[in-house]
């Protein structure tokens, strides 16, 4: 049974980590389509960095920042069936990651498997989505091509060069 409140983290106002204030939350509740994560860890990345220092996030998102959790389903939406309660998930979520409770929705969930490091797993939903959507959804790199990758150094360069790598391509990389 889901306890009705969570704590979670939210910004008091513009500024460096001391703005980062604890509260106590309802726990959200999945809609259709969408999973409810029992958070493990959460990512901390630039997007979060820059929303505490500006004090606020995207218009219509929650204001308990964080865009990466990792951790186990806690329970389903209407709709969810590839998750069911237990699973070991991690997911890029819009907002809400700093807390014990976290939405997400079901096409953006991902498996972690069982001896992948949860704290490892909260680190990768933003780079690997970023990495996926320019090399091989816009980019459309395929086996035997070319990939020239600036920042090779970066969280999505270095998952950019694994994945490419892993579809039969070669690489170039820049670091500075």
């Amino acid at each position: 049974m889901l306890p009705s409140t969570m704590n979670a983290i939210t910004i008091a106002r513009a500024g460096g980590p001391e703005v980062l204030e604890p509260v106590t939350r309802p726990v959200p509740q999945p809609a259709q389509g969408q999973v409810l994560i029992k958070v493990a860890f959460a990512g901390v990345n630039r997007h979060d960095c820059g929303q505490r220092i500006r004090g606020f996030g995207p218009p219509g998102a929650t204001d308990i920042p964080g865009l990466e959790v990792a951790g186990e389903v806690a329970a389903v939406g209407p709709g969810v069936t590839r998750w069911k309660a237990g699973d070991r998930v991690c997911a890029l979520v819009n907002g809400g990651g700093y807390a014990q409770y976290c939405i997400a929705a079901e096409e953006i969930t991902l498996p972690i498997p069982e001896r992948f490091d949860l704290k490892l797993a909260a680190s990768l939903p933003e780079a690997l989505f970023t990495a996926w959507l320019n090399v091989f959804m816009l980019g459309k790199l395929k086996a035997g091509e070319w990939l020239l990758v600036h920042g090779g150094s970066s969280g999505v360069g270095t998952i950019a060069i694994q994945l490419a790598r892993l579809e039969g391509a070669s690489v170039v990389a820049t670091a500075g």
